[in-house]
């Protein structure tokens, strides 16, 4: 059922939508006449990408450049949604997202850097509860013509949680997936919304994106690295397992398949079942022993696929 938000005259409510991902999402929400509402910081980005998906007979564009993190922000648009689109909102899609560096350096320096941590969460998980609390009642209120999804957009790094210089990003992500896996129980728990409305943690693998290298809303794909995925990759990947009702959307890349990731996932989550030291992966004294059965699992998985 959650494949039929994508569907004519229904709207879409996308942050982080000026490029990369959100921007892929857009495009798709366009191809099925879909009306879109695009939000970003970057109002460049947002322009360019409002004059790529402009109106069109059967479907229209709202921009709003606006920083995630504040809510009066959201307050003052869901006023302007609702004058534009008063039957509600159809798919919302939390994506808007950053990673921001500590000025104070690596190693343990960085530990002292409060405004790196504090940036990081006020975009990447306080945009999402604010996205939240604003613009569920538009999902989950009225008399949607059909089905009626939210997509929030997690990270691997927030699931296995690899260490190195940007534990914030990592923390906020993992602090994303938490919220998104209650919301999910919660709608899923609730007869008013069981059956009609569906919530997805969007978990990237290496995509090319603003943050990783490209400019503008529309990478060009012969810029791509070897081994990432184009965002428009990762939008169709989502919309197909979306299509089949999964929750945890882990998104392969072309270095990175699925059973590979799932044993990388399995070995994080053994480091508490089995009592070794916290990522474990990577310790000097476990990470041949992570290696050899991370790569054993994957080969596993994939002659059961």
């Amino acid at each position: 059922m959650s494949s039929t938000v994508f569907r004519a005259g229904a709207t879409a409510l996308i942050s982080g939508s000026g490029s990369g991902i959100g921007f892929s999402i857009a495009q798709l929400c366009r191809s099925y006449s879909m009306n879109l509402i695009l939000i970003d910081v970057h109002a460049e980005n947002l322009a360019k990408a409002h004059l790529i998906l402009p109106d069109t007979a059967t479907a229209k564009t709202m921009t709003h450049a606006m920083d995630v993190s504040d809510l009066s922000s959201w307050e003052f648009l869901r006023e302007k949604v609702t004058e534009r689109f008063p039957e509600g909102i159809d798919f919302l899609v939390l994506n808007a997202g950053a990673s921001f560096k500590p000025k104070t350096g690596e190693g343990k320096k960085m530990w002292e850097d409060l405004e790196y941590f504090q940036k990081t969460f006020a975009t990447n998980l306080r945009g999402v509860l604010n996205g939240i609390s604003t613009f569920l009642p538009a999902i989950t209120g009225g008399s949607p013509q059909g089905h009626r999804a939210v997509v929030i957009t997690g990270s691997k790094q927030g699931i296995t949680n690899p260490p190195g210089t940007n534990p914030a990003y990592n923390a906020s992500k993992s602090a994303v997936k938490s919220i998104a896996e209650h919301l999910a129980h919660d709608l899923r728990s609730d007869p008013a919304t069981s059956s009609n409305v569906s919530v997805h943690l969007l978990i990237p693998g290496w995509t090319y994106t603003t943050m990783t290298g490209s400019a503008g809303p529309a990478p060009d794909p012969a810029a791509k690295p070897k081994g990432a995925w184009l965002p428009s990759q990762v939008a169709e990947y989502m919309r197909t397992k979306m299509g089949q009702g999964k929750f945890y959307i882990v998104c392969p890349d072309d270095d990175v398949g699925e059973a590979l990731d799932k044993a990388r996932i399995a070995w994080a989550v053994g480091d508490i079942i089995e009592g070794r030291p916290a990522l474990s992966r990577w310790d000097q004294g476990w990470k041949d022993k992570a290696s050899e059965w991370i790569n054993n699992e994957a080969k596993r998985r994939e002659s059961e696929q």
